[in-house]
Formats: structure tokens, sequence, C-alpha cells
């Protein structure tokens, strides 16, 4: 649960708790036309007012719908009245939305906030054909980490549902943990996240026969983020047992630019075993990270200066076989990366069982948007499309493109038992396969084999575009004499107005430079992610990857994924409600080279995607 500062006016929220109806109907919201050109199509928003982290994400293999609950303020446009908002799909493409929360603050205990927490499809006694919703009940506010904190404002409490999540009861157990474990100075303990550890510590092993975990977020005052550590009774998750924090890292730890800041508390934290085709399998942590010491960059360039000092990360852990006491890490840090560079927060996913995959969502907040036009256009933030996270594993990789492997932190690279070069290991984010049912109604083109240079604006090197709903797939061979290959997006019919995809081979970046817009109160700075092409040997021969460029545009959000290793969410608040166009260039090291050897392989682009799917209230 990422949490605001300001807390909202408790006087207001005891009223709208015993007349909801009433409030509803006082503070309800009028779109400004001028403003609907912004709302997304295909991503999920809440009916109106302010919406911020997913959370309750799964199955219910009982009704085949899946569940996404999502952090909402139903009676204005600003953080505050924290209740779960309710969306169920049967293939998350197409949502079926609820009017009203499916929990709100009404318990003594959760009077203040239902903050973030996770869904499990059993009853408490993980039998099935019930759901549970394990969350965080907050009864003080304010709550942030650099604020002393409240003893017993945030503990754990549970409701279940045994009609598919239509309405739900609290249990008279609740809360089932008071708050974070005694004596300690935590900085936040709440979001709570329930899943199986199997390569946990053998030490461990051995002490308890549950595989079942719960992992809840904050952090340890003066010393740590941290991930406090629960083995949980499978047939009765009421019972909830603290062994420790997961990993220990200090203050502020940045590995490298490709690692980012750690910051000092997290919050959202998922805990994920990974495996991938070879029966390797690897221990990962996504987290929402506070409290990151900002980079020494300008503020009029960069966007993540003018947002709050946070990060949407991910690390990979390495278990502790021997830990002596409660005290102890059970992990240590081995690799790790940001999850999304842009403007991604509070990521929180769920095993599919129908597809046998991580599904992860996010938060696409809305601070790059001044109060003003955003309380007009009446709905503040919206849920990210749904990306699938997995252990990708690169063989015989000899090298980078300029980087050393040694200094990659992102990356975990070990020496090949069999050829050369080295192994490595990262984490793996692609959108869901799924969203290809986006594409039903949508006009496709496509190009291939296109020969790049600076001046690549013949329609050879182009795609037409007639909306600003679209889904783009793009393949470069990128050659040595090519410093920098991309795409412009035009918002202008002369591409005057633009935004710019563009790969800088020579110092290893990724960026997207948004247009220029009238009011300088705006955040569209540059989104910039450190990003590399591997050479790997195959048959005695040195292969450079390819760059794989894959994009959604949905209105206001661009999501962006660069070889299903490097991600990056933005918003495009510019007041045209389309685009026109898509031109790939390349552009060499040094001026006047004509041969780039730089080739667009081939570029695939949908445009108007999403008219099949729909979001129903």
């Amino acid at each position: 649960m990422s949490v605001l500062l300001n807390s909202p006016d408790l006087s207001e929220q005891v009223f709208q708790e015993r007349h909801p109806q009433s409030s509803l109907d006082s503070h309800a919201h009028t779109n400004d036309p001028k403003e609907s050109s912004s709302r997304p199509s295909f991503h999920l928003t809440a009916p109106s007012g302010w919406l911020n982290d997913p959370c309750g994400l799964g199955y219910d293999p009982t009704t085949g719908l899946y569940h996404l609950f999502f952090q909402w303020n139903p009676y204005g446009n600003d953080w505050g009245n924290m209740s779960w908002g309710h969306a169920t799909s049967p293939d998350l493409i197409t949502w079926e939305r609820l009017s009203t929360p499916a929990l709100a603050p009404t318990a003594d205990y959760d009077k203040c906030g239902v903050f973030t927490g996770c869904l499990r499809a059993t009853n408490v006694h993980g039998d099935p054909g019930a759901l549970t919703a394990i969350y965080t009940s907050v009864s003080h506010l304010p709550i942030h980490f650099t604020l002393p904190y409240t003893t017993g404002c945030e503990s754990l409490s549970l409701a279940v549902s045994n009609d598919g999540g239509e309405s739900w009861k609290r249990q008279d157990c609740n809360p089932i943990l008071p708050g974070p474990p005694e004596n300690l100075p935590v900085t936040g303990w709440r979001d709570p996240c329930l899943t199986a550890w199997t390569r946990k510590p053998s030490s461990l092993a051995q002490g308890s026969q549950s595989q079942l975990h719960g992992f809840i977020s904050g952090g340890i005052k003066g010393q740590n983020p941290a991930i406090f550590v629960y083995t949980v009774n499978p047939r009765d998750i009421r019972q909830w047992n603290y062994i420790g924090p997961l990993v220990n890292v200090g203050l502020n730890f940045r590995p490298s630019r490709w690692s980012g800041d750690f910051g000092v508390n997290w919050e959202v934290a998922n805990f994920t075993t990974l495996e991938n085709n070879f029966n390797e399998s690897r221990d990962f942590i996504i987290m929402g990270v506070e409290g990151c010491i900002p980079a020494e960059t300008s503020a009029t360039i960069e966007a993540r200066q003018r947002r709050d000092p946070r990060g949407q990360m991910w690390m990979s852990v390495t278990s502790i076989e021997n830990c002596d006491s409660d005290s102890d890490a059970l992990t240590n840090f081995a690799s790790g990366g940001f999850f999304d560079h842009g403007c991604l927060y509070a990521a929180n996913s769920f095993w599919d069982p129908e597809t046998s995959q991580r599904i992860v969502y996010g938060w696409v907040t809305e601070e790059d948007l001044p109060d003003g036009p955003r309380h007009r256009q009446g709905w503040s933030g919206m849920i990210s499309l749904p990306r699938v996270v997995s252990l990708m594993t690169l063989r015989n990789v000899t090298k980078a493109r300029h980087s050393s492997l040694k200094s990659i932190t992102s990356i975990e690279a070990m020496k090949s038992l069999e050829g050369s070069g080295f192994t490595v290991h990262t984490l793996s984010i692609s959108p869901d396969s799924r969203l290809s049912r986006l594409r039903k109604e949508a006009r496709h083109h496509h190009i291939t084999d296109s020969s790049l240079s600076k001046s690549s604006s013949s329609p050879a090197a182009s795609l037409p575009l007639t909306t600003a709903k679209w889904e783009l797939q793009s393949e470069f061979s990128v050659g040595q004499s090519c410093q920098r290959v991309g795409l412009e997006i035009a918002h202008s019919p002369d591409f005057e107005d633009r935004t710019i995809l563009t790969w800088d081979s020579t110092c290893e970046i990724f960026t997207i430079d948004r247009p220029v817009v009238k009011d300088p109160k705006i955040n569209h700075g540059r989104e910039s992610a450190p990003h590399t092409l591997f050479t790997c040997m195959h048959e005695q021969q040195e292969t450079e990857e390819t760059l794989k460029v894959h994009a959604f545009f949905d209105k206001s959000v661009l999501e962006v994924f660069v070889n299903n290793r490097t991600a990056i969410t933005t918003r495009i608040y510019h007041p045209s409600n389309r685009n026109f166009g898509v031109r790939f260039f390349a552009e060499p090291i040094v001026d006047g080279l004509d041969d780039l050897s730089t080739t667009l392989l081939q570029a695939d682009i949908w445009d108007g995607i999403g008219t099949c799917a729909g979001i129903n209230i």
C-alpha cells in the first residue's frame, strides 16, 4: 500500500462509514469533456475518483473468473478513504467492474483504511469453494516511513466470501496479527503476500512442515528496508509465526546504475520462485521502494526527478543455510534491477493456474499531471496491462555491447560449464500473450527488411496510425557503427509533436522523450533505462542479439518492453486524441557515415486495438 503523507479528514471518513450512499451521491464526479480523451480504453480504471495499488489478485476455479481488487477512494479524487474496488474477468481482457467498494473501512481495527493485501482461493482452513482476502487493517493515520511509527496502527485481518466475491464477511478473529514483531523499530509493516517457498534454507525446512509463507513489507528504522517472513499454517491461515527478515541490504543499497537504489522502506513486496526450461530456478522479490536518493541529473530533463523519490524494483536472492536467530536474514542479494523505469509502482502478482505463469499488475500513477486538470478529469491512476515474469537464461554469452558482464548487477553471470562464455540469468518481464486478443478488430500494418539511416522518413521505414490505441512489435539488427536507433510516434501530421523511443548503443541507455507541452507543470521529462545487447557464441560464431521493442499505447499511457527485460511505463498528456504514424530511424557514431549496417528486420502495428474488450460497471 503506497501511503501519502497527508491523511484524509477522519471526521468525513466516519460520516462516510455511517452514510455510504449519501456520501457517494454527494461526492459524485462529472468528467470534463476536455479531459475525457486521456482516459484509457483497455486499461482498468476506477469508476471515478482516486485509484492506487492493485491488490487481492487471483483466479477462482469455482467460477472461472479472475479477481482484481484495487485501492480506491470512491468519495474523491485524492488519496483517502482507502477501500477495495473490485473487478472480475474471464480472460484478463474484458472486465466487469463493481460500482461500489467490496471492502470499506467500517470496523474499529480498519476504520482508517483497508490497505493492500492478497487473495487466496480457499476458506481460512484451506478448503476450496471460497475466497479469502488477507489485508492490512489500519486504525491510525498518518503513516509514513519518515514519521515515528505508532504501535498498532497496522494489523493483519481476513475477510471471506462464499458467493464468488459478491459479498464479504470479516472474521471474528480479526486482527489475526496485531502488528509487527515485538521490539523491532519498524518504519512500516503492511501489504501481506502469501505464497509457497520451496527453496527456503534447509534449517527452516527441518523446523516446519509447511511450505506456505507470509511476507509483509516495511523497514527497520536506521538499518534496512525489510520483508518480514512468517510461516503460515495452510490448514488454518489465521496462524502466522514470525521467523525473521528475508534480506538485509542496508539503507539506500545501490549496487550500480543497472540496479538502482533500494531505498529505506519497502511496500507491496511479492516473493516468487521462477523456473526456466532447463529446470533451473531462482527466488525473486518484486517490491516498491521508498526513500530513494535522487540521481544527480537535471530535473528539467529526467522525469523521475519531479516524482516522489521511489521506484519499482526486483531482486534475486539466495538462501542462507545457517540462520541462528529470528534476527538473521534468511537470504542474500544475488542481483537486482528496475521492474519498471517509469511511473509504474506498487506492483502485485499472483500465480495463474490456468497458464502456470506468475502474472503481475502495477499501479500507473497520475503524478505527472498537476492537481487542477487531474481533479477536473474526475479520476486518477489506472492498472497496468498484465505482465508475465519468468527466469530468463542466456547461454554462452561472451560480452555485452560495451559494459563488462561483471559490472552489470542486474544479471547473474556464471562461467559456462559447457561451451564458452557465461550463462546469464535475469528477470524476464513481458506482456501477457493474451493481450493479442485486443487486436481482433484492429487494422494491421507490416514492414520487413528496411535499411535505416538518420533520415528514414520514407514510407518504407514508417507505419500509418489513425488512433491513439495501438500495439507495436519491432525488431532491429543494430550495426556496430550505429549510435542511436529507434522510432518516432507522431502526435501531429507533420511529426513536429512526437514521442521518441531511442536506444543509444554507446552509453547503453534506452530513453523515451515525450512531446513538449504548453503547461510547464505537466511533467513530460525524459524516461531513461540502462539497457544493453548481449553477444552469444553459437557454432563457433559470435552473434549479437537483436533489439526488440514491444509497445502498447492507450490514449494517455505508453507501456514499453525492450528485449523482455527492460520495461518503461509513462504518460503522454497531449491534447490530440489520435496518433498519425510511426517512423523508424538510425544515427551513426560518426557524422556523415552512410552505411550503418542497421536494419529494421520487421515491424507490426495493430491500429485501433481494444474495441473487442470492455470495462463494464
